[in-house]
């Protein structure tokens, strides 16, 4: 069982990300890392942890229920559902949910869908946008009667699927494997972690953007999307002791402040620029603040050594463990983020032609996030263009950003 057993090499951690159809650029990496990386380790290789939020979500659970499948097997089936995606069958918009939108936006009236689950478990109330063709392709593609299987054979070690529970806005971490263990969430009254087994609801409601899309039922409690919260996903990675972590972003290298455009009021004033900026905030942008915490703790730990000797990190972990119930280590990890702006690609594919292509009502909705904005500004758009116009263009961008680095991430994997 090499994922547990593998006491001889670092643990290594897979971390997925959110970002609604930027999720594209996400399946791309990930089939080069099952082409590129993944034949260039040794053959019994499995991620010990994989964890992901939104749309991260459902490619770790794809991840983790496709380890036993050959790696073109598993490289082909997480791209085609991208690449087949039409908006107008994605977002079947009919002209009452049209005529809807604003009643839901100001709660006079809300979308609710109702599941055969004893416990109502999969339930989906509230958002603007019905979802259920995209739901379905959660159900129809991922292989999940060998996802059980999978965790049983240590293969991954553990599977982490973060949501953000409604009613107390607590992050809950749901995990699955032998690695599994809620024990570190104990001290973290804003989190807490529940061991069980995964299923299509709780990977439903993990890609649940607030607002747009509905909120998930799990037993009692409805969910909604786990990047708004800042511990995730890259928190069940470290609270579970991954001491190498590859995580895939989906969005570009910030700009520095100096790199900013000066956009004037009528844009920054426009519903549809402030939202697709809150969506930057709440989903991408925490990604980077916990990178760079971790970069400042492995900085932390180094000059501590180097000043006070190699005693120094038992000694403080003897306090940090009373506190936060994991002590710190130095973790390496490397980051794979998209080589050009996601939101300008999403403009230029509109712009281009995929207006024609997507049916009226999701054209219209999609020429609605662009409208007041100026060119190659539609960072709402890339959230919602669950179109092949633009998600093929991402999951080819994901390959290539991987087979550039991938010598620098096999580096990382192998521990060396």
């Amino acid at each position: 069982m090499q994922a547990v057993a593998g006491a001889a090499r670092p643990r290594t951690a897979l971390v997925l990300s959110g970002g609604g159809a930027r999720g594209a650029y996400e399946a791309g990496v990930l089939a080069g890392l099952f082409e590129t990386v993944l034949p260039q380790l040794p053959e019994d290789f499995v991620f010990d942890i994989v964890s992901g939020t939104s749309v991260g979500a459902i490619h770790a659970a794809y991840v983790a229920a496709t380890t036993h499948l050959p790696p073109k097997e598993r490289a082909d089936g997480i791209v085609s559902t991208w690449r087949e995606m039409h908006l107008g069958s994605v977002l079947k918009l009919q002209a009452r949910d049209l005529l809807g939108l604003p009643l839901r936006a100001l709660g006079l009236t809300r979308l609710a869908r109702r599941t055969d689950a004893p416990d109502h478990s999969g339930d989906a109330v509230g958002g603007l946008v019905d979802l259920a063709p995209l739901e379905r392709l959660v159900s129809e593609r991922i292989p999940w009667d060998a996802l059980p299987g999978n965790l049983e054979r240590g293969e991954p070690g553990a599977l982490c699927v973060s949501c953000t529970e409604v009613r107390s806005g607590r992050v809950t971490v749901f995990m699955d494997g032998e690695l599994s263990n809620p024990a570190p969430w104990a001290f973290d009254p804003g989190a807490h972690a529940i061991q069980g087994g995964i299923t299509e609801a709780q990977v439903r409601a993990s890609a649940a953007i607030p607002f747009l899309f509905p909120a998930v039922r799990i037993a009692q409690r409805y969910y909604v999307d786990g990047g708004l919260r800042m511990n995730t996903p890259l928190s069940p990675a470290l609270r579970l002791r991954a001491d190498r972590v590859l995580v895939i972003a989906l969005k570009h290298a910030p700009a520095s402040s100096a790199g900013l455009p000066a956009y004037p009021e009528s844009v920054i004033t426009q519903p549809t620029f402030l939202l697709g900026k809150v969506l930057n905030a709440l989903l991408l942008d925490q990604l980077e603040y916990e990178m760079r915490r971790l970069e400042l703790v492995n900085a932390w730990i180094e000059q501590g050594e180097e000043a006070f000797g190699e005693d120094f990190l038992p000694r403080m972990n003897q306090t940090v463990r009373e506190r936060r119930g994991v002590g710190y280590r130095p973790v390496r990890f490397a980051t794979i983020r998209p080589s050009k702006d996601v939101g300008v690609l999403a403009s230029e594919c509109y712009a281009a032609g995929g207006r024609d292509r997507m049916g009226f009502l999701p054209g219209l909705l999609a020429g609605a996030t662009l409208r007041g904005l100026p060119e190659g500004e539609a960072d709402l758009l890339s959230y919602l263009f669950f179109d092949s116009c633009f998600t093929t263009q991402l999951v080819e961008m994901g390959r290539e950003d991987i087979r550039r680095r991938s010598d620098e991430i096999v580096r990382l994997l192998r521990g060396t």
